[in-house]
């Protein structure tokens, strides 16, 4: 696939804008489908879209003790602030 850029009218944007809500994909796509069917170009099926279920694995690491600063994404604050500290007592500066 190639890059490219193109300068619309309003009236242009506007209906490719619209024409992409409605279906409720990109500007980009709606475009690329308009223009390979002006000029008669096959296009390739468009990628498969993920679901919650292709993402199984999301925990699979979790630790059985379930340390107090798991889940690291929602305590991370708490990991930097005793990071800081630990680096303060052994005389560094931050």
């Amino acid at each position: 696939m190639k890059r490219t850029q193109i300068q619309l009218d309003d009236a242009t944007y506007e209906a490719v804008r619209r024409r992409a809500q409605e279906q409720n994909r990109s500007m980009a796509s709606v475009m690329r489908e308009t223009l390979a069917t002006a000029f008669g170009v096959e296009l390739r099926e468009e990628k498969r879209r993920w679901t919650i279920e292709d993402f199984t694995f999301i925990g699979m690491g979790r630790d059985p003790d379930n340390p107090p600063d798991a889940p690291v994404s929602e305590h991370h604050d708490d990991a930097l602030d005793e990071a800081f500290a630990d680096w303060n007592r052994a005389g560094r500066e931050c």
